[in-house]
């Protein structure tokens, strides 16, 4: 614009010139006139053409703010974007899984508990963002498997067996899948092949062990019992964690004064049977976490209390139904430590096949006082008050 009314300027003066240019005495001035003008017109360029040039140096910075500006403004716009977008879609994930419990007990039913309490602390919630499909085998081994295979089938997230059959029919419906399985109650993971001997996963499957205090269990019943010399074991031949855990009370027995005697059975109705006839050869019966026998307990502590003997449970919740005492471990704890395995797994945190499998490895002492009144049975107060829980009733089964 400016370089535009410079031109008129310009030619405005030339044609002045031109009128007014005729004599010889003013042709002098003229061109004294015109060299001035000529000047000033040049003088007025330059300051004009310096005048663009400061006002095109002041525009090209600021045409640069506004546009590194405009480009800050758009990656924040798409960072916000991309933030949304990520949270919206973590927030949103849900997860289906499937639970394989073998048997209906109150250790079992806790341990399902826990296991939900577990994946809740970490944000996964049965009926927000969580599915649960929850089947229970009854003690049978052929359910066990055929409600693993549905899971697969079906193509839940995750599947959770309780129990060591649950665990192990789990395991072998995943195989060549990619359903990782946790497991949890599972007294022994390496006899069972589901790890390896440094506790380490075959494949993709981790979980929690409820291996069983064996040696505080042994000190408390001679404490107990301080003339007793055999301890009856009563255990399925089907469960391999029952029969491990046998091989280490016999391994220990002595070194408190015990013989173990131990009497197996196939099923649930061979309990009433062995379980009569244990009972009269024995001083005490000690129970373990066996499924099916767990499942049959009342039965156990009927025959015992005939013969005023005391049965010892293997955790908290045979405590509270009638056995006299246990070493043991609390199963809601053991869940949720299993649970929060699985969220894990499930968060895409961790593999099943990376981790290795845990243990609580401190059990409490439970106490039953109404359970060993009833055999006429006195415990020990300072025992007693030791305990980390002490029932005076006995729950309903």
């Amino acid at each position: 614009m400016k370089k535009k009314m410079l031109a008129a300027i310009l030619a405005a003066s030339m044609m002045v010139m031109t009128v007014t240019g005729c004599g010889d005495n003013r042709k002098t001035a003229d061109d004294a006139n015109e060299a001035q003008s000529t000047d000033a017109v040049e003088e007025t360029t330059e300051e004009a053409n310096e005048a663009d040039s400061v006002e095109e140096a002041s525009e090209e910075p600021a045409e640069e703010a506004d546009a590194e500006a405009s480009e800050e403004v758009a990656e924040e716009a798409d960072s916000e974007t991309t933030e949304a977008a990520t949270e919206t879609e973590s927030d949103g994930e849900e997860y289906i899984i499937g639970i394989s419990q073998f048997a209906e007990h109150g250790s079992l039913d806790n341990c399902r508990e826990g296991f939900l309490q577990g994946l809740a602390n970490e944000g996964i919630v049965e009926g927000e963002n969580l599915t649960v499909h929850f089947q229970n085998a009854q003690a049978d081994t052929g359910t066990a498997s055929q409600i693993s295979d549905a899971f697969v089938a079906d193509g839940v997230d995750l599947i959770c067996g309780i129990a060591t059959p649950s665990a192990m029919s789990a395991y072998n419906s995943a195989l060549g899948t990619t359903v990782p399985v946790i497991y949890s109650a599972v007294s022994d993971p390496v006899a069972a092949e589901l790890a390896k001997e440094d506790g380490t996963p075959v494949g993709n499957i981790t979980g929690t062990s409820d291996a069983l205090a064996v040696t505080e269990q042994l000190e408390m019943i001679r404490k107990i019992l301080p003339d007793a010399k055999k301890i009856g074991i009563l255990y399925t031949t089907s469960e391999t964690n029952s029969e491990s855990t046998i091989a280490q009370y016999k391994e220990h027995a002595a070194e408190y004064g015990f013989e173990i005697v131990d009497s197996g059975i196939n099923t649930l109705a061979d309990l009433d049977m062995a379980a009569a006839d244990l009972v009269t050869k024995v001083d005490c019966i000690n129970n373990l976490t066996d499924n099916t026998v767990v499942s049959g307990l009342q039965t156990v502590l009927s025959h015992a209390k005939e013969q005023k003997i005391p049965v010892f449970g293997s955790e908290v919740e045979q405590v509270k139904v009638g056995c006299v005492a246990a070493m043991g471990l609390d199963y809601v704890k053991l869940g949720i430590q299993t649970g929060e395995m699985a969220a894990k797994v499930l968060k895409g945190e961790s593999k099943a096949s990376d981790m290795p499998f845990e243990v609580i490895d401190e059990p409490s002492l439970y106490v039953n006082t109404k359970a060993a009144e009833e055999i006429e049975l006195t415990l020990d107060e300072e025992l007693v008050s030791s305990a980390a829980e002490s029932f005076d009733s006995i729950a309903a089964n």
